[in-house]
């Protein structure tokens, strides 16, 4: 956890104080949000749009959202939300707070802003990613993700601006969460307990490691089960029921009150899990350094070989 918060770029006392000394304008920070505020429709954010509060951001490439984009929505660069080569060599890590501060002031991110992110084409892990990113920054209760992304809007016939409109830069006190995050010694100190389920986002072949990915080696997590981020979304590229989501995840063995801790190949795929297990109303982690991590260590534990073999 001290490595966590040496992430955060604040000391775990630090971050206490700050938590308790947040002026009264800015104390809607922290928690992780509700399955009524993570995932809002097309039609909630056409009916909220001139929330004076309101910040739309886009996720995907410069060259669709300049082509046209959700009125008044901005551009948020992914590659300014997580560092590319962490010291550890891993390629997706979370950056220091105040460096993230400093990425989402300038879009007009404030304590008492409402956030909707949303995918331009078919980015929805990224755009996940940006809402754990958010969710570690103390922020998670007032982001929401647009289901189904611009597609949706786009299909819909909802308007469509090329124009950037200006944007006043944002005040951020931030109370970082603790509770979002989880390393490899925590994994490796939870193998098999009860009451923590450790999910693998991958594809099967990457899980039973027939194919190889990131790592020196292949397979899974002893223990792991196994669900595909992609399949928690519909053919129409929208988030399946609750109902169904939820039988996905007691399919995975996932039970309730159970922690769910994923993980992907970089901390990207692994995501989609996290936001979909929040919205089913289970508590959450991310393990940042997923497969890269774990399998290069030579030490820890591998698992081959589908569930139960």
């Amino acid at each position: 956890m001290q490595h966590y918060l040496r992430r955060l770029g604040v000391a775990a006392t630090m971050t206490i104080l700050l938590a308790g000394a947040l002026p009264a304008a800015d104390m809607a920070c922290g928690g992780h949000g509700t399955r009524d505020s993570l995932l809002v429709s097309t039609g909630w954010l056409a009916q909220h749009a001139a929330d004076p509060q309101l910040v739309i951001l886009e996720i995907g490439s410069r060259s669709h959202y300049d082509e046209g984009h959700i009125p008044g929505a901005l551009f948020l660069e992914y590659m300014d939300t997580h560092t590319m080569k962490s010291p550890a060599g891993l390629t997706l890590e979370l950056l220091p707070m105040p460096d993230l501060a400093r990425v989402f002031e300038k879009l007009g991110v404030g304590n008492t802003s409402r956030i909707v992110l949303y995918w331009s084409a078919d980015q929805f892990a990224p755009t996940t990613r940006v809402f754990w990113t958010l969710d570690a920054m103390g922020l998670g209760a007032r982001t929401s993700v647009l289901d189904g992304g611009f597609p949706a809007w786009k299909s819909e016939g909802r308007p469509v601006e090329a124009k950037v409109r200006p944007v006043a830069p944002g005040k951020l006190t931030l109370c970082p969460q603790n509770d979002v995050l989880a390393d490899a010694p925590y994994i490796l100190a939870n193998l098999h307990q009860a009451g923590v389920h450790i999910v693998d986002a991958r594809a099967p072949e990457y899980f039973s490691g027939a194919r190889h990915g990131n790592g020196k080696v292949d397979g899974h997590i002893p223990g792991a089960t196994n669900i595909t981020f992609s399949t928690l979304l519909d053919g129409q590229g929208k988030f399946k029921t609750p109902e169904v989501l939820a039988a996905m995840f007691r399919d995975a063995q996932v039970k309730p009150g159970d922690r769910v801790v994923s993980y992907c190949h970089i901390g990207q795929q692994a995501t989609v899990v996290y936001f979909v297990a929040r919205l089913l109303g289970y508590d959450a982690r991310l393990y940042d350094g997923s497969w890269e991590d774990w399998g290069s260590r030579g030490d820890y534990p591998v698992q081959k070989g589908t569930v139960g073999q």
